[in-house]
This record gives C-alpha cells, sequence and structure tokens, in this order.
C-alpha cells in the first residue's frame, strides 16, 4: 500500500460517521433490559461481547445472567440512535441524556454500566 493510499484511508476513517446511540441487552429468559450509552453501536456491542465473553464485564448480574444463558439467550438491539452533525465533536453528554430517556421509558430497566 503505497502513502497516498494510506492517506486516503486515514482520512475515510477520520471522517466516518458511526452509528451512535443507545445499546441494549434484554435477556429473554428473565425479561431484565441493561443500556448503555455508545459512541458506535457496532463497537460497543463488540466491546460488551468481549469482556462477557471473559467473565470481566464490571455489571456482576449482567454477567451472571450471560454466564447462565450464554449470547443466545439476549437480545441485542440499539434503542435509540442519535442524531448528530459533526463526528468529532463529543457528543457523550447527549449520549447519557438519551439513556437516561430510554430508562425512564422502561423502567425496569438499568445501565449496562453502574
Amino acid at each position: 500500500m503505497d502513502k497516498a493510499q494510506k492517506k486516503a484511508l486515514a482520512e475515510a476513517w477520520k471522517n466516518r460517521r458511526p452509528e451512535m446511540g443507545v445499546i441494549s441487552l434484554r435477556c429473554k429468559e428473565t425479561g431484565e433490559t441493561f443500556l448503555g450509552p455508545a459512541g458506535d453501536t457496532q463497537a460497543g456491542f463488540n466491546s460488551i461481547r468481549a469482556k462477557l465473553n471473559g467473565g470481566l464485564h464490571p455489571n456482576k448480574r449482567l454477567q451472571e445472567l450471560w454466564k447462565q444463558y450464554g449470547e443466545e439467550g439476549f437480545d441485542l438491539t440499539v434503542a435509540a440512535v442519535l442524531e448528530y452533525e459533526d463526528p468529532l465533536e463529543d457528543h457523550t453528554e447527549e449520549l447519557e441524556t438519551l439513556r437516561d430517556l430510554c430508562l425512564a421509558e422502561a423502567p425496569k430497566a438499568v445501565k449496562i454500566w453502574k
């Protein structure tokens, strides 16, 4: 790969617009739902899967359910998508507000991260 290709790939990565929003993990057996903000929903799911599969997730209840039922025992969905303009801007506060709105709409849901 030459320098021009590397530069083009780096520029494309910098300007990408990942889907930002609130991710949801719902245990099919118990109905328990866990919500969390994600600056990139797909990367968020990948990160959570890796932590849960490694037994390293800090949410003990979620980890316990994952160990008991496995990934196939959960529905992984995007609960809400954040509309945004600038992908380089920090959207943490907006994502947390969106998560809190989702929590208010689903009173039995809890945060993925305590």
